[in-house]
């Protein structure tokens, strides 16, 4: 149902708020949406319907995504043209990904995902990313960016999961891009896609506008201490942090991928 949920306890709009928190900084810190927190914590600590909550959860994302644009373009940290490109692809892979949902079995696509999360945690530790350095678009090279974006919607609409988790570890593995450039580039990035989806989801009343505003205000609380925070630290400590989110990442999908015995 859409619009502001009545009768939440205070206890309720409490979990709502620290998740927004927490979810905002981890959105700075890494150029993630956050979604990988916020849907989960809206299913088991707010009791939401999975649905309403993967839907509210795309418009909390997009107040924090917002502010940690603002926050990494001070320090120079955004491409307009490589978030251009990764958005125009993953627009375009959203829907295929809603559609291929139907097609295939979504737990063989969580694990096949968890496998490609190993091999990109192993490269974090085989490249440490300048922070000087700039990606260099070429026609090629936009081409390239394009498809990522392209297959960033696609895992998207599958798995629902917020692009960054792909994007960031990919424009500094492959793209040789600094970190805080490859974040700032994915927020961005995650903009018109978050408007795109909340449209939607607001058509399919799988909005819970109440909650969504609630743990997006919160986000956006904490979200620059976190873009700030990534700036702070070296590049190599960047890697392993994000190699530990990714893993923590990897065990979530696991646990929601793991065969549950149905009740007798």
């Amino acid at each position: 149902m859409t619009g502001v949920t009545t009768g939440r306890s205070p206890g309720g709009w409490a979990w709502l708020i620290l998740t927004g928190l927490l979810a905002g900084f981890l959105s700075g810190l890494f150029g993630v949406g956050g979604g990988i927190l916020i849907v989960p914590a809206l299913i088991y600590l707010v009791r939401l319907d999975p649905r309403l909550a993967a839907g509210t959860s795309l418009l909390a994302i997009l107040p924090s995504a917002i502010v940690g644009v603002v926050t990494y373009a001070i320090g120079g940290h955004v491409d307009l043209l490589l978030a251009a490109l990764l958005a125009a692809g993953a627009i375009v892979g959203a829907p295929i990904g809603s559609w291929l949902l139907q097609k295939v079995s979504k737990r063989t696509l969580q694990w096949s995902f968890i496998a490609f999360i190993g091999v990109v945690i192993v490269s974090l530790f085989l490249v440490v990313p300048s922070r000087d350095a700039a990606v260099h678009i070429d026609v090629l090279g936009g081409v390239l960016l394009v498809v990522l974006g392209l297959c960033t919607g696609v895992l998207s609409g599958l798995l629902g999961i917020g692009g960054g988790v792909v994007v960031v570890p990919m424009l500094v593995v492959l793209f040789g891009s600094s970190d805080l450039l490859a974040k700032g580039s994915s927020l961005l990035m995650m903009i018109p896609t978050a408007i795109s989806g909340t449209i939607s989801n607001f058509r399919r009343k799988n909005v819970d506008v109440g909650a969504g505003l609630a743990v997006g205000g919160a986000a956006c609380l904490t979200t620059s201490f976190g873009g700030l925070s990534a700036a702070a630290i070296s590049p190599s400590l960047a890697n392993i942090l994000f190699a530990v989110f990714l893993a923590a990442t990897a065990i979530r999908m696991a646990v929601d991928a793991w065969p549950r015995r149905r009740a007798q």
